[in-house]
């Protein structure tokens, strides 16, 4: 019990120290599930002890969760309480660190009534849009973390007793966190330099396209004018550090809105509205789905794409090699945050504002001028695999690998 406390403690420091990068009299706003409270309470404490002057921490239940979803109406599910609203954009115009903690099961709403899911997530997209524009904008610090739930556990661990497979999984994310190294932040300030030279080099290289090759994957995305690839830590509007995903392995960019054409098939399973989707492929054309089928969990996918205009086309582009910590593993978490740092991704919906040169400062207009889309959803999905090829187009033409056999081609 010692050895998981010191670990747990590790990754509290890391949250705080390297996920929000608290600063001395700034407010801090938790969000998790009740499942994370011993992590959410050394979180809180670490947070105060570095300087914040309040730590807000707003808990859901699982149990609770299911029960309004099955007993209330979709009108009643729908509705969002402006009090819920303005508290949040409250704590985002104090410019507070958003930890966001999950814990849910990946099939938590499994059986709920597609509309009444799909009518959730619509209500939930736009009443906060305005604060995941910010987000999106890194306008203050943001990090997305996890911590198991006996569900969530079970779901990775089958055949293990409850009690150990939360153990194995609270284990597993320590690991991919880097929580049980001697030294976990001098680990990312590490992983934060390995992955900003890859940065680095896909900037100079301005590619005008990528173009994937792989089995059920045929497929060409078009970058805009502009765009930036980011990875690792993020830079707020007040220039502090912070670390939006831990774990990450990712570098990422946007594509140009209306310039992806041919199909991409999943390689992972994807969890979405308390839902299972997999084996599905998404057939482009001039950036937007035009065919879609998927064996498992096929109206929840339909219900995606057609939650508003930007929900049929791309919003993100990342690399991830298949020769990662992650990947490594040979798990399936069945959760996204984990799952997409072990494959290279793309992501339906919204595009990240800064990953286009001035889009910080530029309104969501001049984002969508720039080729950025717009969407209240933003929803990554898994492509890669030891047999992904891509290729980086230059404006002359001429193909470069960029990815070879699902890794880094240089």
């Amino acid at each position: 019990m010692k050895k998981l406390d010191e670990k747990l403690d590790k990754y509290a420091d890391l949250l705080v120290e390297v996920g929000l990068n608290v600063q001395k009299d700034s407010r801090v706003f938790v969000r998790s599930s009740v499942d994370a409270l011993p992590l959410i309470r050394r979180v809180t404490k670490k947070a105060y002890e570095k300087g914040a002057k309040e730590v807000k921490v707003s808990l859901s239940d699982d149990t609770l969760t299911r029960l309004h979803a099955d007993y209330q109406t979709k009108e009643e599910l729908s509705t969002i309480h402006q009090w819920t609203i303005d508290e949040r954009m409250h704590y985002s115009d104090e410019k507070a660190g958003f930890l966001s903690i999950t814990s849910s099961s990946p099939e938590l709403l499994k059986g709920v009534a597609p509309d009444k899911l799909q009518e959730m997530q619509i209500a939930s997209g736009n009443a906060f849009k305005d604060f995941s524009n910010r987000i999106q904008s890194d306008y203050h610090s943001w990090c997305v973390a996890g911590y198991p739930s006996v569900e969530w556990a079970k779901l990775v661990y089958p055949d293990k007793s409850d009690d150990e497979a939360v153990e194995a999984l609270l284990d597993l994310i320590l690991y991919t966190v880097r929580a049980d190294t001697e030294n976990p932040v001098e680990a990312w300030e590490e992983l934060d330099r390995t992955l900003h030279e890859k940065v680095d080099y896909l900037n100079d290289k301005k590619y005008k396209a990528l173009r994937y090759e792989a089995p059920g994957t045929d497929f060409v995305m078009q970058l805009p004018e502009g765009h930036l690839w980011a990875g690792a830590s993020s830079v707020n509007e007040d220039g502090e550090r912070f670390m939006a995903n831990m774990p990450t392995e990712e570098v990422f960019s946007v594509p140009e809105r209306t310039g992806v054409n041919g199909y991409v098939s999943n390689t992972l399973p994807l969890s979405h509205g308390g839902n299972i989707i997999d084996n599905f492929k998404l057939t482009f054309k001039e950036g937007k789905v035009v065919d879609f089928e998927a064996e498992t969990g096929y109206e929840v996918l339909e219900n995606l794409l057609n939650t508003d205009e930007g929900s049929r086309y791309l919003g993100e582009v990342a690399l991830v090699p298949d020769d990662s910590p992650i990947s490594n593993t040979g798990k399936l978490f069945y959760n996204t945050l984990f799952d997409e740092n072990a494959s290279c991704h793309i992501a339906l919906g919204s595009a990240y504002a800064f990953c286009i040169e001035g889009g910080k400062s530029m309104s969501r207009e001049e984002l969508e001028k720039a080729g950025l889309n717009d969407s209240i959803s933003h929803v990554d999905f898994m492509i890669g695999s030891e047999e992904l090829n891509i290729y980086g187009i230059d404006d002359q033409g001429k193909e470069t690998k960029v990815f070879e056999k699902g890794n880094w081609a240089f």
